[in-house]
């Protein structure tokens, strides 16, 4: 598999090291680091993970960084819930906002998942941005931590599509199906697309028809 080149901008010291040490136990590889935005040197890497608490991130700062860095892939990580920070880096063109406390196999597959051109943020956030969900109101899909793209796949596998099916449906590659399929099988404790296809009958996941929308 390809190594991939990151460049860390976060403020805390030890977490970049300690990041750093995570990812270069995947297929990624740290070429640099910085503490605030007005730290980054030239780089050229393919992915940048940056935490808004590293200056003022807004829009504008999000605007500057991609056009300093027009083909990184820039992706957010933080330990707060901001719908403000989100709706800013969305619009100027992040490829993801993910929380602190992910777990590292669900960092990687979502990082693999916007290296393949998908945009990844918790559907928590998504849920935020338009006003906010509680708990009980819920359903089971986002209580069990599916996002949208994973909720569409369960729509897809009651309607018995394959692979190839999916990814002709939701315009996506059949590796992003794969990866989006995994995460979600073990999301649902399922081992198959059978159990899987079960879990959502179960669980009032009907054969609606499926939208487009980010992971």
């Amino acid at each position: 598999m390809t190594t991939l080149t990151v460049f860390l901008i976060d403020p805390n010291r030890l977490f970049r090291a300690g990041l750093k040490r995570v990812l270069d136990g995947a297929h990624f590889e740290v070429v640099g680091e910085a503490a605030s935005l007005h730290e980054i040197t030239a780089s050229e890497a393919d992915l940048m993970l940056i935490d808004p608490a590293a200056g003022d991130i807004t829009e504008r700062a999000f605007q500057t960084l991609r056009l300093a860095h027009p083909k990184a892939r820039i992706v957010v990580l933080t330990s707060e819930l901001d719908a403000r920070h989100l709706a800013a880096a969305l619009r100027a063109g992040a490829n993801g906002y993910l929380r602190k406390d992910i777990a590292s196999e669900s960092l990687m597959q979502s990082l693999t998942l916007v290296m393949m051109g998908e945009t990844v943020f918790p559907t928590e956030l998504a849920a935020l941005l338009l006003g906010g969900q509680t708990a009980v109101d819920e359903p089971q899909s986002q209580r069990k931590g599916l996002s949208p793209r994973e909720t569409q796949i369960l729509h897809c596998l009651l309607a018995g599509s394959s692979n190839k099916t999916i990814a002709n449906h939701l315009k996506i590659t059949e590796a992003t199906v794969k990866v989006h399929l995994k995460s979600l099988l073990r999301k649902i404790n399922a081992t198959n697309r059978t159990q899987a296809a079960i879990w959502a009958m179960n669980n009032g996941i009907g054969q609606a028809s499926v939208v487009p929308a980010t992971v």
